[in-house]
């Protein structure tokens, strides 16, 4: 099991490209066999996306319903056909009775647990086809509404017509249908004139490469050093130090006990929650290597495998 070359990419996507075209970029570098991100951004934005390098592509379903946090400008009385600055005009709306008061008053509308409509210029799919391209042949699909959760949206700038906000959400939040929502609340319609992601999947801006720096490595051997180990890749995730009989056991995927585990790691989860609502441990061997990722199962007493990368 070879963990050198595997593990977490922090990316600071460039503006002007789709998400696609930044992977592929990134996977033209030699070592780099498997490669996967988890959180799409449109091309107008930039900012963070956590990519996961060879083996550390199993990892991607514990990141999936993790929050993000975005920095977006709202601009305010222009209305476009994608709900952002790449779509055609459809309405000018003038701003005479906008203030700061009624901007703070419309963002906290949209706090919390809310209904959302999915804009017809995205990538979600209806009978296969991205909604995007019935959009673009005019005929336009209208998903139903799902539930969103947004934890905060703070206002940190207005300087009419603009707004400078930032939002802390749920993953499958559209911030360019909470641009225009916000915008329809105050009466005068609005769209996403810019966006940075600077929070996903627990890492921060501040974590992330640009893109030119690590497409300027001509290996993953030069790169790795920069990539986040399998291991600390969850750092949520209570782990647990596996001896021989716990490794030979992962080995040949035989059940796990509550018995297995070390007793600090077996009541770190139980105080713990999963990213489903169930416990979770990561099990590491003594070279600080990622046996497996198990799931508590109460019903058994005992751990189910979510992903193993210890093989026979």
């Amino acid at each position: 099991m070879n963990q050198e070359s595997s593990g977490i990419l922090i990316v600071d996507k460039p503006q002007g490209l789709s998400s696609a075209q930044l992977i592929g970029r990134i996977k033209k570098i030699p070592g780099i066999n498997k490669i996967g991100h988890s959180g799409t951004l449109d091309p107008m934005a930039t900012g963070v996306m956590v990519c996961a390098i060879n083996q550390a592509t199993r990892l991607f379903q514990f990141f999936q319903d993790r929050p993000k946090k975005y920095v977006a400008v709202l601009k305010l009385g222009v209305e476009t056909d994608t709900l952002d600055a790449t779509g055609n005009i459809m309405a000018n709306r003038p701003i005479d009775t906008v203030s700061g008061l009624s901007v703070r008053a419309a963002c906290r509308q949209f706090e919390g647990e809310i209904n959302q409509i999915p804009p017809a210029y995205s990538a979600l799919k209806h009978k296969g086809t991205p909604l995007y391209k019935y959009a673009r042949r005019g005929t336009p699909v209208t998903k139903p509404s799902r539930k969103i959760f947004i934890a905060g949206i703070h206002v940190m700038e207005i300087d009419l017509p603009e707004v400078q906000i930032e939002v802390e959400c749920s993953s499958g939040t559209y911030i360019r249908t909470l641009c225009a929502d916000i915008g329809t609340a105050l009466g005068c319609g609005g769209h996403l004139s810019a966006l940075k992601r600077i929070e996903c999947g627990g890492y921060s801006i501040h974590d992330a490469m640009s893109l030119d720096d690590i497409v300027s490595h001509r290996s993953l051997e030069t790169l790795s050093g920069r990539l986040i180990p399998m291991p600390d890749a969850l750092p949520e995730i209570p782990a647990a130090m596996a001896d021989t009989g716990l490794v030979e056991k992962i080995r040949h995927g035989k059940p796990l006990s509550a018995i297995d585990m070390p007793a600090d790691a077996h009541m770190e989860a139980a105080m713990s929650t999963g990213y489903d609502g169930a416990p979770l441990i990561k099990i590491i061997d003594g070279d600080n290597r990622l046996l497996a990722v198990v799931r508590r199962n109460e019903n058994k007493n005992g751990y189910n495998y979510c992903c193993v990368f210890c093989n026979p």
